[in-house]
């Protein structure tokens, strides 16, 4: 065991200093019972105490330390983006149907789920939009949300009762505490406005909203939901970091994609992954091949089937 390093991690040091504590009285008895034969039994006894102690402390420092691991692989705090396809106006109810059937199945998890930015169509629907939800294995159980969904319906607006299509793409982004790269800054460029909607006086009259540009990639991102401009910038950065590692692990996926078999799909945005079919009370998707009824249950937030079907498919 390589104490140092458990020494290095702020959340195990104060155990490794307990453990080298433990070590150095561990010696002193040694030492004590080597000069006193009489002592022998009676350090033997407190040596096998101490030993237990240690055991017990180093066990604990490798489980945080295993603990760190697996949040890192899957974080705790995600970024959702959802974004119209095809269909115009249909497509943007459904992108804004699919933000809140994810913000239902938050609720039933007890994760944080907020608005970080959107932008509405004329009927209430969404262009684009993004939202952060904290909580527990939220990446582990919604990272294969990502790709593109489709609904077939009879839209409300439509008078000779023809189906229609349409799309709208969803991003699951894990926000990271380390990253494998670094954004040069020279490479963003920054601009500050008012942040529309709700929010009071103070939202409408102060430039608090702030859109990045990655000038190499020309990805752009917003945060407007924060109270400060410093911390919709700091959101945002956050945002953008977290779209650029998943272009990287996109890409990263489609190398090594033969050697995925026992994985559904790579995590890629125009990869058509689901069905609504309203008219048949259906959702299927098409990497596990899997269908299931109760559609509206489902968009009210019921896709725990769905994520488990998927989740299980991924450890075959």
């Amino acid at each position: 065991m390589d104490i140092e390093l458990f020494k290095q991690n702020r959340k195990t040091s104060f155990l490794a200093e307990s453990y080298e504590k433990l070590l150095r009285e561990e010696k002193q008895i040694l030492e004590m019972s080597a000069k006193d034969p009489a002592m022998k039994e009676l350090a033997e006894e407190e040596i096998k105490n101490l030993k237990i102690q240690e055991e017990a402390l180093q066990k604990q420092m490798e489980e945080i330390v295993e603990g760190d691991k697996q949040e890192e692989e899957f974080p705790n705090e995600i970024i959702l983006e959802v974004r119209a396809g095809a269909g115009g106006e249909e497509a943007s109810l459904f992108a804004y149907q699919l933000a809140q059937m994810y913000k239902r199945f938050s609720e039933t998890q007890g994760w944080q789920f907020s608005v970080v930015d959107e932008s509405k169509s004329d009927l209430g629907g969404y262009k684009e939009a993004s939202f952060e939800i904290h909580g527990k294995e939220v990446y582990k159980i919604m990272r294969f949300e990502t790709g593109v969904h489709r609904i077939q319906r009879v839209p409300a607006t439509e008078k000779s009762g023809r189906v229609h299509t349409s799309t709208a793409s969803v991003a699951i982004m894990p926000i990271r505490k380390k990253v494998t790269f670094e954004i040069n800054p020279s490479e963003i460029e920054m601009e500050f406005s008012r942040a529309g909607g709700k929010g009071g006086q103070n939202v409408n009259k102060v430039e608090t909203a702030v859109r990045l540009l990655h000038k190499p990639t020309g990805i752009a991102v917003r945060s407007t939901a924060q109270r400060s401009q410093a911390a919709n910038r700091e959101k945002a950065l956050e945002i953008l970091t977290a779209r650029l590692q998943m272009i990287k692990e996109e890409e990263d996926a489609k190398k090594f994609a033969s050697d995925r078999k026992g994985q559904i799909g790579t995590a890629d945005r125009s990869e058509k992954i689901r069905t609504y079919n309203v008219l048949q009370d259906r959702v299927t998707d098409h990497r596990v091949k899997e269908s299931w009824h109760n559609i509206e249950k489902i968009m009210d937030g019921g896709i725990g089937q769905i994520v488990e079907a998927l989740a299980a498919a991924n450890t075959v």
